[in-house]
């Protein structure tokens, strides 16, 4: 199967490489002169600027940022051939009208339920990772439209651990709100608070964030390994019975009305249409954002205890000092 992948990044380079170490034909696509054109030609990939080069490929996934697609996707699906079919890693830009298809494509998903390193160092090892896989148009053929999505989940190595079956919209939905509620929006907001509330009590700050964000890893992983449940009983008793006080507390109705209502932006497109009009404007709230996080304490703290790790490397990619 002759396969483009448009984008170099964290996604599509593992994509691109997986595909590859299993025997499919794959190109990589991009903005000439681009660095990750670049790197991609020096990862020994056929490489291609032009849109009309995928004129040949049977299925051409876009692994682009979701906020790109609708400037970016457009002279793609207008050089595909008829019956080619049109692989997307994230339902956003289908499923809330960022894109129109052709009736003449097919177009499918596939979204690896980890970061591209994960999905590539488990291949490696000869494992994977689970992958959400939908058809959202069948195009001419539907049947083969649905078994390319098959052989792309295969190629990657998603076939090793599980492929699942699901629509462009319940996995737009729900991995927007996983992100927004818990893993991203919801650590953020907890170890926030918690760090500032050690130190507005007056505990040192290299110890509030020790305790309120650098152990955060060591229970994720817990929970990933055994569970919410196998969780608490990897625990000492007193964190347990201080899990169970402090998340009643925590869990009142006004999360719970918080939670539905991160959900109702993200269903009535509200999400998608205030995402979409900051990076038209030039993205000046995440600009504003990200400015805001590096300037607060906790990037400092945690930038020390880092240093205290010798296995890992620092924020700024320099290995940390002796």
């Amino acid at each position: 199967m002759r396969i483009a992948i448009v984008g170099y990044g964290n996604q599509g380079k593992s994509h691109a490489q997986n595909i590859r170490d299993s025997g499919g034909s794959v190109a990589v696509g991009g903005r000439s002169g681009s660095r990750a054109l670049s790197e991609a030609r020096s990862d020994g990939f056929e490489t291609f600027a032009d849109p009309q080069c995928v004129a040949n490929a049977e299925l051409v996934v876009f692994a682009l940022p979701d906020a790109a697609h609708r400037a970016s996707c457009p002279p793609y699906f207008a050089a595909m051939a008829d019956g080619s079919v049109a692989g997307f890693l994230h339902g956003f830009s289908v499923h809330f009208g960022c894109v129109e298809i052709p009736p003449s494509l097919g177009a499918v998903l596939v979204a690896p339920k980890g970061p591209g390193t994960a999905l590539r160092s488990r291949f490696l090892e000869g494992f994977g990772i689970p992958c959400l896989m939908a058809v959202g148009q069948g195009g001419p053929d539907a049947a083969r439209t649905r078994s390319v999505a098959l052989a792309w989940a295969n190629f990657i190595g998603c076939g090793r651990a599980g492929i699942v079956e699901t629509t462009f919209k319940e996995e737009a939905e729900t991995d927007l709100f996983g992100e927004q509620a818990v893993l991203c929006g919801g650590i953020l907001a907890l170890v926030r608070a918690a760090y500032e509330t050690l130190v507005a009590a007056g505990y040192p700050p290299l110890l509030a964030y020790t305790e309120c964000c650098h152990e955060v890893k060591q229970i994720a992983d817990l929970v990933c390994d055994r569970g919410i449940a196998g969780m608490t009983q990897a625990i000492s008793p007193t964190a347990k019975f201080g899990a169970m006080v402090a998340a009643e507390r925590l869990d009142d109705a006004h999360l719970r009305s918080t939670m539905r209502e991160l959900l109702e932006n993200i269903q009535n497109g509200s999400f998608a249409k205030a995402l979409a009009h900051d990076a038209a404007s030039g993205s000046p709230k995440m600009a504003a954002f990200d400015r805001a996080l590096a300037a607060h304490p906790l990037e400092a703290e945690g930038q020390r205890v880092r240093a205290m790790l010798p296995w890992l490397r620092t924020a700024s990619g320099q290995p940390p000092r002796p």
